[in-house]
């Protein structure tokens, strides 16, 4: 999985003279809590976020009417707030490294450009939305979580023993154990087999343990 398959395409923007009031309002009206900034309609200069426009505002507003705020913002425009050095990304990135730069830089957004173009937007709401996907957050099925040891082909025989045994694996991840380090913990979804008979089967593997499991019906 890409960028490209999870951010949002042609996203809405502004541009470095439209007032900060107009930027407050556009963002309230859809929604958004990322603004990219653009000139010639494409061309990425700047980002304002909602942390960017507080900075726009008097240090101690208290002082001060709502009219004299809504006037003074009105009197400064966007590029005199907006982040103008913005980390971007590619479309054709891996969604994990995406989440790895939001992570590591404590970022909430990442405009998406192609050839200096920007062509979409991704934030932290669309990996939690692909983590769902991932994870089968809507598939009904059984969900068995399964300790092994971090060595070749313990996955293959999990999903093969699964597979002979009439199983249908919708979704299967994993991630090291914190509690074990040298050990890979693998997280199914398994349909068309009944619980006592997955059991039965993942027992029958040698070195690997059941965690969890349970009934997981779809959500509405």
């Amino acid at each position: 999985m890409f960028v490209r398959d999870c951010m949002t395409p042609d996203p809405i923007y502004g541009h470095p003279d439209m007032a900060v009031t107009e930027a407050q309002d556009l963002m309230l009206s859809k929604g958004i809590r990322h603004l990219p900034i653009v000139i010639d309609k494409t061309n990425l200069v700047g980002l304002v976020t909602r942390t960017s426009l507080r900075s726009a505002l008097p240090s101690d507003v208290s002082r001060f009417s709502r009219f004299e705020v809504s006037y003074t913002l009105s009197k400064i425009k966007v590029h005199s707030v907006m982040v103008k050095d913005v980390v971007t990304i590619e479309p054709g990135t891996p969604i994990e490294a995406a989440a790895h730069v939001m992570a590591t830089k404590k970022i909430g957004t990442l405009p998406v450009v192609l050839e200096d173009k920007l062509v979409g937007i991704i934030s932290d709401s669309d990996l939690f939305s692909t983590m769902t996907s991932l994870l089968g957050a809507n598939n009904p099925g059984i969900r068995v979580t399964v300790q092994q040891p971090d060595q070749s082909g313990v996955i293959a025989r999990l999903t093969s023993v699964i597979a002979e045994a009439g199983g249908y694996l919708s979704v299967c991840v994993g991630y090291y154990s914190k509690v074990n380090p040298e050990d890979w913990v693998s997280l199914c979804k398994v349909q068309n087999i009944e619980e006592n008979r997955l059991v039965e089967v993942i027992n029958g593997i040698e070195d690997t343990t059941i965690l969890d499991i349970r009934q997981f019906q779809e959500k509405e």
